[in-house]
């Protein structure tokens, strides 16, 4: 793939060590414990920047920033002008798409070829959730009541919704849980994994530049055990939603139990890719490889599991084989990357 950009000077440009603040009720803030964790490059372990450590306490004041905005200003906002607020966010992601990824890149190790690609998928979402903005209603219902009764229902926002993502998907997962609550009139805290943190914080400073209302969206950087954690829990918090790990998810499911918020969980999964005899196996080989092997396996549609008819199996394992053997393994900032790094060495020891 040829870029018409250097994402090298971009990268330097982007992420020099410095200090990156959180985001919460409209205010780029430190964490109020005033600890900080290291954002590191996985290619290279070199520091990109530092960012809050936060805590309960953060996430409560987020939390709190949140139910105001949903109780105020946010409130008032009809269908038409929150799809207004999320098509901003799509042009704003139009434009800045080349800085979005070359910060996915550095944030965990995707190739930059990939995460340029990623462009019609997220700004796609974000311009579907502005057309469900408008295309969200009730209904009225036949009534088998005797009598001059009207049945209809009403959708209404949930209220305040708290959203964990993964490491491994940035800025897709960030849109993923944002677009949705926006467009349906919630407010959102976001915690980014500790992993990688950068990509999220960009895209806050997008949506304050996008005019999106003070507390709307709130990103609070921090570890699953402390911030995230609270935030599974947290009372004032009306549904939780969670994209990793099995294990993480069922904790997130007990957690939620504390005010039955309602609890949306995605998470691993094992697919399987099935070969048959009459496949044609100069265009299967090349897919199986890279459903795998396309984020380094680090992604839970990974294909992860292969079945192949025993005609064939030979052969195919031999040139699936082959295909790795030729795979360019590198740091993701170059254009001629196709397997980029692992996040970090623990990453390394997990099926």
């Amino acid at each position: 793939m040829t870029l018409n950009f250097d994402p090298r000077a971009k990268a330097t440009a982007l992420y020099h060590g410095e200090f990156r603040p959180m985001f919460v009720g409209g205010k780029w803030v430190p964490a109020q414990s005033g600890q900080e964790m290291q954002a590191l490059n996985p290619a290279t372990g070199e520091v990109l920047a530092t960012v809050p450590r936060g805590s309960a306490a953060d996430i409560d004041a987020a939390v709190a920033a949140a139910r105001t905005a949903f109780e105020g200003p946010w409130s008032k906002f009809s269908p038409y002008e929150r799809q207004c607020v999320l098509l901003r966010i799509a042009d704003l992601f139009e434009t800045h798409w080349e800085e979005l990824s070359v910060s996915d890149t550095l944030d965990m190790g995707l190739p930059i070829t990939r995460t340029l690609a990623n462009r019609r998928r997220v700004i796609g979402m974000l311009r579907f959730y502005a057309g469900m903005a408008t295309a969200l209603h009730g209904e009225s219902i036949d009534n088998s009541i005797p009598g001059e009764i009207v049945s209809f229902t009403r959708r209404e926002p949930v209220g305040v919704v708290g959203a964990i993502i993964p490491w491994n998907a940035p800025t897709a997962a960030s849109i993923w849980k944002i677009a949705p609550a926006l467009a349906t009139g919630c407010t959102i805290v976001l915690k980014p994994s500790e992993d990688a943190s950068l990509t999220p914080l960009l895209i806050a400073r997008l949506m304050q530049e996008a005019g999106v209302p003070d507390g709307v969206v709130n990103v609070v950087t921090g570890t699953g055990a402390e911030a995230g954690a609270r935030l599974a829990e947290h009372p004032d918090v009306n549904k939780i939603v969670f994209t990793g790990s099995t294990l993480t998810g069922q904790a997130i499911a007990r957690a939620g139990v504390t005010n039955l918020k309602r609890v949306s969980l995605e998470l691993g999964g094992k697919s399987p890719i099935i070969v048959c005899r009459d496949a044609d196996i100069d265009k299967a080989v090349p897919v199986a490889a890279m459903a795998v092997f396309v984020h380094s396996g680090q992604i839970c549609i990974a294909g992860s599991r292969l079945f192949v008819a025993r005609e064939i199996h030979d052969e195919f394992v031999r040139r699936v084989a082959e295909f790795a053997g030729r795979l360019r393994i590198g740091h993701g900032i170059e254009a001629e990357t196709e397997i980029g790094p692992l996040i970090n060495a623990r990453q390394a020891g997990l099926d």
